[in-house]
């Protein structure tokens, strides 16, 4: 896979932040610069380097040619004073070779640096050197020892002497080379110490930069979790028409489901109304025809508060939402439910322990959570022996539970479909109109929630309830 192809991979739009992206693309293209910047400087170094080196031995090999001399057809070598060229293996060499033809040197004289040891071209550099006569050119080669050597040399004719006289001056690299790459560890370090600061300075750019959206998001998630109803913020121009948008599209929305509970609630009064009439009339004539009257008036009745409680229930669910405390409602209902039935369990009353968060927040209206809440705690009421335990606790942090224990006589399993059913009567021998857990189960569905029944510890019936949470 190329670079191009992986660089690609790693900004597609998947999942990927903006400033992810935005960072990466930077810190590519920064490590890109200094990478180039550092081959760039450290050969511009280097060739400098080697170009003085070129400069000393190019007057070496002047040198040379200038002061040799043809003696009787003998080729003599100047006197040079340099001292490094009498020291062995002093890094300062120079030989002079007579070229008989063939691609053949033969040394004639070399300096005492060399000791033991003769400087040798290749055959490749012997015909460099044929194929430029009277131009100095530089070779790298080895040299005593095995040390790398930087060499001159010059391929010219002597008056006197019938065939060309090389002239090859040479000079240990080493130092040269221990210069560059200590310059390049000191570049390399330099750079890189560059770089993590541009990246550092881009990651705290996009973050500065990108400020405003955060905050923006930030705003958002406040409104979808109820804290407030519009955005607040002041935005820079590039995102100030987005806000404008976002704040007319939830005041359309609040609107829309404001007219549609309107409309809802007109037509059940509209409804209700005329089954009113009907039920008063059929009272005042006794008889069949009245009795069938008055029951599937009542049912229709009942169809109505079902459908215009569920209704209000998903549109609540849909807007951007209330925040109700769990603690003060549930204390309502204890208080409330032990006097209702404090002539049960032979004058006693019931006990009704319950446990909450204080900072537990249910996020829906208090109606709803009057209902969802009441519905249980009433229904374990009528059932229990004399207790009740109530545990409200946080599930992460969009999500809370309620469940709610009772020491009755419980209910089988196979029976706990049949309780969430609207109008479903478990015990005709007990109060009700069999509409509690029916209740609770479209209310909790209707703020995408579940009721699930088990059974309790205390003997009785378990009710389980999975509702939103608004944090707190």
């Amino acid at each position: 896979m190329s670079l191009l192809t992986r660089v690609r991979d790693l900004l597609a739009p998947r999942k990927r932040s903006l400033v992810f992206r935005l960072v990466l693309l930077a810190s590519l293209w920064t490590l890109l610069v200094v990478a180039v910047a550092g081959v760039f400087v450290n050969s511009q170094f280097r060739d400098a380097g080697i170009r003085r080196f070129d400069q000393s031995l190019s007057m070496l090999t002047d040198d040379l040619y200038a002061g040799t001399t043809v003696e009787d057809g003998v080729v003599k070598a100047p006197f040079l004073v340099d001292i490094r060229a009498t020291r062995a293996y002093s890094g300062r060499y120079w030989t002079l070779f007579d070229s008989p033809g063939g691609g053949v040197l033969k040394a004639i004289e070399r300096s005492r640096s060399l000791f033991d040891s003769d400087l040798m071209l290749s055959s490749a550099q012997i015909d460099q050197l044929m194929a430029s006569p009277g131009k100095t050119l530089f070779l790298d080669m080895r040299g005593p020892q095995d040390k790398p050597l930087r060499a001159a040399a010059l391929l010219a004719r002597l008056p006197g002497h019938t065939t060309p006289v090389v002239f090859l001056a040479a000079e240990d690299r080493s130092q040269i080379d221990a210069d560059a790459g200590r310059f390049v560890r000191i570049t390399a370090m330099a750079l890189l110490i560059l770089g993590g600061g541009l990246i550092l300075a881009v990651v705290v750019q996009v973050r500065f930069g990108l400020a405003p959206l955060f905050e923006l998001r930030r705003e958002v998630a406040s409104v979808r979790r109820g804290q407030t109803e519009r955005l607040h913020g002041q935005y820079p121009e590039e995102l100030e028409p987005l806000a404008v948008e976002l704040n007319a599209l939830l005041a359309h929305n609040q609107e829309v489901v404001e007219r549609q509970r309107t409309h809802v609630g007109n037509l059940a009064h509209a409804l209700k109304t005329p089954l009113s009439v009907m039920l008063t009339e059929a009272s005042q004539q006794p008889g069949p025809l009245s009795a069938l009257v008055t029951r599937q008036a009542d049912v229709m009745r009942e169809q109505v508060d079902h459908h215009l409680r569920r209704a209000r229930a998903a549109a609540r669910s849909q807007t951007s939402g209330e925040r109700t405390p769990v603690e003060p409602i549930l204390d309502e209902l204890a208080v409330t439910l032990e006097r209702i039935f404090q002539d049960k369990a032979d004058g006693q009353g019931i006990e009704i322990d319950w446990r909450c968060p204080d900072d537990l927040c249910f996020q829906g209206e208090k109606q709803d959570l009057m209902e969802l809440a009441g519905n249980v705690m009433e229904n374990a009421g009528k059932w229990c022996r004399g207790r009740i335990r109530v545990m409200a606790t946080s599930v992460g942090e969009a999500r809370w539970s309620l469940v709610v224990d009772d020491d009755g006589p419980g209910l089988p399993p196979e029976r706990w479909a049949d309780a969430l059913k609207r109008g479903q009567r478990l015990d005709e021998h007990t109060p009700g109109s069999g509409l509690g857990l029916s209740i609770v189960d479209e209310l909790s569905r209707a703020y995408g929630g579940s009721v699930t029944l088990g059974d309790s510890p205390l003997g009785g019936l378990r009710v389980s309830l999975d509702l939103p949470r608004a944090p707190g």
